[in-house]
């Protein structure tokens, strides 16, 4: 029997680890979905389509979207509607719900794909760096918005889609902008996806009892699209040597369709997983302090409820 890895490195061993995989159908299911026209978000999108979900897909590029809707609709014959925003931009966040709010009287799932990894350190229209305005203030804002919504269409699920990245580096609640330390993209990713953890441990406790829950998952070390927005000596290294250790993003999409529709998750919440395997995150993720620190602080910068 082989001896388990440390706590820390487990993920390694889960990443080869056997995948739970659901036949749950979800027709007259309405999913939310951001980031759905590429790599995790358009193998999630298949998956659930497949399986009779109703789409609303929130996507930055309307040219992209709408082949993915035409793709979609035609194959598997189920509603596919757009909301076009650029998350780069908490007023497209805030237009985006409140599109949806006024046109989907149910929400039963909410799945924040919408992603950004880069090399240099970029600022987003409200003035934070652009990775963490991406990929952690504008999920928040996002969710926040649609919470009434979920609320009353529970039983309802949210799933964030996380990243074995918040391993690498800490959330600096007063430095978000990387002003007083050293700025890369690897730490970037991983303190955005840091932040995006603590909170969901805090909207874990808001929801209880609610019949809303929420979850969050690394989708598996899979080729997809980010990081494509950085120069070309990154993509190169990307093309010949990186992407030739990455999997076919359809697992991912298997394990978002097991995470957001099987029964034996109904009441799950608060748990990180890889693909569909529990996890622990690393320990300065798990800080309920700083999680309370940390939600507080992106209700303030996103003047959210």
């Amino acid at each position: 029997m082989k001896k388990p890895l440390p706590e820390q490195l487990r993920f390694l061993q889960n990443r080869n680890a056997v995948q739970a995989v659901s036949e749950t159908r979800m027709d007259g299911k309405t999913v939310v979905l951001t980031g759905g026209t590429s790599g995790v978000g358009l193998s999630a999108a298949r998956r659930l389509a497949l399986y009779g979900a109703n789409l609303i897909l929130v996507a930055r590029n309307q040219a992209k979207a709408e082949a993915v809707k035409h793709e979609l609709e035609e194959q598997f014959h189920i509603r596919v509607d757009l909301v076009i925003a650029d998350f780069n931009a908490l007023s497209e966040v805030r237009k985006a719900a409140e599109q949806i709010l006024k046109t989907t009287p149910k929400i039963d799932v909410l799945i924040n794909c919408a992603g950004l990894h880069s090399t240099k350190r970029l600022f987003s229209a409200d003035g934070f760096e652009l990775v963490f305005a991406v990929n952690h203030l504008a999920s928040f804002l996002f969710t926040r918005l649609l919470l009434p919504r979920l609320k009353e269409s529970a039983p309802s699920r949210i799933l964030q889609i996380n990243s074995e990245g918040h391993r690498f580096s800490r959330f600096h609640v007063n430095d978000p902008n990387w002003k007083k330390h050293l700025y890369t993209g690897l730490k970037s990713y991983g303190a955005s996806k840091t932040a995006q953890l603590l909170t969901v441990w805090k909207m874990t406790e808001e929801l209880k009892d609610s019949g809303v829950t929420i979850n969050a998952m690394h989708p598996g070390d899979v080729l997809t699209a980010i990081g494509q927005n950085n120069g070309a000596l990154y993509r190169w290294f990307f093309r010949h040597f990186t992407s030739k250790m990455l999997r076919d993003p359809a697992i991912s999409g298997l394990a978002i369709h097991y995470l957001v529709a099987d029964p034996s998750l109904q009441t799950k919440s608060g748990t990180f997983f890889h693909l569909t395997i529990e996890e622990t995150p690393a320990k300065h993720a798990r800080s309920m302090e700083q999680a309370e620190l940390v939600f507080q602080k992106s209700l303030e910068w996103t003047n959210a409820k």
